[in-house]
């Protein structure tokens, strides 16, 4: 298999370590070579968080480089913006359409740029989904990042039922339940 790459791309405490993992379960599972590779800004304060995920029959590093990104999932659609550029030509940007403000913006030094997701729709391959609105639907706004890694699951060769089963397997055994319906509300979003 050639490899691939998958890029997770947020602000800190958006549960970007946990997808990794559930990332990492379901290719491990699978029988592949996987790396990992995670680079904290000042996640503590709400800066980005990227996780590189590259799997395959051979992988040499974890670093995935500018244009090589088959998929690159968004937790917030400004660092969408700023790490689209990862994407290579045809690969699925997926986005969680939410909007945090980073310091530079709350401090009055920049302004929150508009039409994000029109900008990003002219150049890419755009799956979006409000992430945020469907987890408070399940009574719980922390499995957001769960439903955005169901509609990026449907941008992977994985079956719906092993996804299941890996989450099973990494999240907190009182959240798994909440987390697998979670999963189906993106996977099913982008059907």
């Amino acid at each position: 298999m050639v490899t691939k790459n998958i890029m997770i791309v947020g602000v800190g405490g958006q549960g970007t370590l946990l997808t990794s993992r559930i990332l990492g379960g379901i290719i491990t599972d699978a029988g592949y070579m996987v790396k990992l590779s995670e680079v904290h800004g000042m996640a503590q304060r709400g800066g980005s968080v990227v996780t590189f995920v590259r799997y395959g029959d051979n992988v040499a590093e974890p670093i995935v480089e500018e244009g090589q990104a088959d998929i690159l999932i968004a937790f917030e659609r400004l660092e969408a913006l700023r790490y689209c550029h990862f994407l290579k030509e045809g690969g699925a940007l997926v986005v969680n359409d939410q909007r945090i403000n980073p310091i530079s913006v709350v401090t009055g030094q920049r302004q929150y740029p508009e039409h994000i997701m029109e900008d990003l729709e002219k150049d890419y391959r755009v799956f979006q989904i409000k992430a945020q609105e469907e987890a408070l639907k399940l009574g719980n706004s922390k499995v957001f990042n769960v439903i955005v890694l169901g509609l990026a699951a449907q941008h992977m060769d994985f079956p719906k039922e092993k996804w299941l089963e890996v989450i099973e397997k990494k999240v907190p055994a009182k959240l798994a339940d909440l987390n697998k319906k979670a999963f189906l509300v993106g996977y099913e979003s982008g059907k």
